[in-house]
C-alpha cells in the first residue's frame, strides 16, 4: 500500500522512528529507506516500510511481513499488501502521528 504524507515536519529517519521504526537499510545504492516496526518479539510479524523523500513530501510504501523469508530455489515473501485489517489500521496510524 502507498501514501503520501506533505508537506514533511522533519527528515524521514526522525519522523519514522518518532512512529515507532527502526532503520533498516538504504535500498540499493538509491535514496529510498527501509524501516521496520516488529509485533512480537521474535521480530514477526512486523510492518515493513519503504520510504523516499520527494521534495517536500515523503513517499512511503508499506506492507505487513507475517513472517521471515523462505529460500530454496526462489525466494518466498509472505506479506500481506491490502488496506484492510491491521495495515489498514497501521496506514491511520501512521498519517495521524506523521
Amino acid at each position: 500500500m502507498r501514501f503520501v504524507i506533505s508537506p514533511m515536519t522533519s527528515n524521514p529517519a526522525n519522523m519514522m522512528r518518532r512512529a515507532g521504526y527502526a532503520f533498516q537499510h538504504h535500498v540499493d545504492d538509491s535514496e529510498e529507506m527501509s524501516f521496520v516496526r516488529p509485533l512480537a518479539q521474535g521480530g514477526f510479524p512486523r510492518f515493513h516500510v519503504y520510504a523516499q523523500q520527494k521534495g517536500l513530501a515523503l513517499e512511503i510504501s508499506i506492507h505487513l511481513d507475517q513472517k521471515k523469508e523462505t529460500y530454496g530455489k526462489d525466494t518466498r515473501h509472505h506479506g500481506e499488501y491490502a488496506d484492510e485489517g491491521a495495515l489498514g489500521e497501521e496506514v491511520e496510524r501512521l498519517k495521524n502521528t506523521l
